[in-house]
């Protein structure tokens, strides 16, 4: 029995000597030994690949330590399987974060039961850029307005019932009276590619920043024809393109698309599991902002066409915060937009 004793006091005595040591280890002895995982919610090649890939160069020569980033793409139920993951599965020790779709974050308020987390308990470390959600069509379609969507059937791509191109062409299906109709299950690239061959007419949500970034010739050479923007302010490059909100005179109505459209505020975000610890999520939080003054990462993002309108982790709380407060009646019909049954 003594023997026994003895062995479960030394054997208690080296786990608190773990968990002590773990805790005194500071942020740069963690990060030297220690890769960072970078999860991206789309497949390679995507805008939200690209911009995530330049910004971890970069993003962790500011972290203590200057851990070596290993990009891992993470497709998936129009992003949802990326934030599952990080939110129950991803390690909590600082040595992951993810790249998301930022409609998703949504999608528990709005009761999806596939969406298993809470968007408020993740760590947000920050946003580069807001995004300007775009109906286009291609330059050979005859679909002029959203007025001429309304006369015909438009296939439009997706990725997944879920994914923001899918949300936002049933919203404007339902409050413009247009004829989108999905075709879901392209991967990122693949549904570009769809548009060039002919399979689709257009794509309805997909940001204008990433035709910029990823596909400048389209833009360059007036391939595509933007025909709405779906955000609440209009993007400065596309002056003559109305914003379709504008369109709308019923109070309600606008609401429910504000609901809608509001992640694209926080753009492109950047966040770690719930429970970090608070050291290494602080220093998470301190080189995303020094990344954002960071000349070289400036010169990069202007390399990509990525614009740069960035928010910190605790305004996009703030745009959550004020989601989670919106009128039940308002979500209810949200919802029916973004939740697939």
């Amino acid at each position: 029995m003594a023997f026994t004793l003895r062995s479960l006091a030394a054997a208690a005595l080296a786990t608190l000597a773990t968990v002590c040591g773990a805790a005194a280890q500071s942020v740069e002895e963690f990060y030297k030994k220690t890769q960072l995982s970078v999860y991206v919610g789309s497949g390679a090649g995507g805008g939200f690949d690209e911009i995530a890939r330049v910004f971890s160069m970069h993003f962790v020569r500011h972290l203590p330590g200057q851990p070596t980033p290993i990009v891992k793409n993470m497709p998936g139920a129009g992003g949802l399987l990326n934030v599952n993951f990080m939110y129950a599965q991803a390690p909590r020790d600082g040595s992951a974060i993810a790249a998301p779709f930022n409609t998703v974050f949504m999608l528990p308020l709005f009761g999806d039961p596939a969406a298993k987390f809470d968007a408020r308990k993740f760590t947000w470390i920050g946003s580069l850029d807001k995004q300007t959600g775009t109906c286009v069509v291609w330059h050979t379609s005859d679909i002029k307005t959203l007025a001429d969507a309304s006369k015909r059937e438009v296939q439009v791509g997706a990725t997944g019932v879920n994914a923001t191109p899918a949300i936002f062409s049933n919203m404007m299906n339902t409050l413009f009276g247009t004829r989108f109709k999905v075709i879901s299950g392209y991967t990122t690239n693949e549904m570009r590619f769809a548009l060039e061959r002919g399979e689709t007419e257009g794509v309805c949500g997909l940001a204008w920043q990433t035709y910029k970034a990823v596909q400048p010739g389209w833009i360059e050479n007036k391939l595509i024809r933007p025909i709405a923007q779906m955000g609440l302010v209009k993007n400065k490059d596309l002056p003559d393109v109305p914003l379709a909100i504008e369109m709308l005179t019923d109070p309600v109505e606008r609401k429910v698309f504000e609901l809608v459209v509001l992640p694209q505020e926080f753009g492109r975000p950047f966040i770690a599991p719930p429970g970090v610890p608070a050291d290494r999520a602080a220093a998470m939080i301190k080189a995303f902002a020094q990344t954002l003054t960071d000349p070289a990462f400036i010169a990069d993002a202007a390399k990509i066409r990525l614009s740069l309108d960035p928010l910190t982790g605790e305004e996009i709380m703030r745009l959550l915060d004020a989601a989670h407060g919106a009128p039940k009646d308002v979500i209810d019909r949200a919802a029916k937009f973004s939740v697939v049954n």
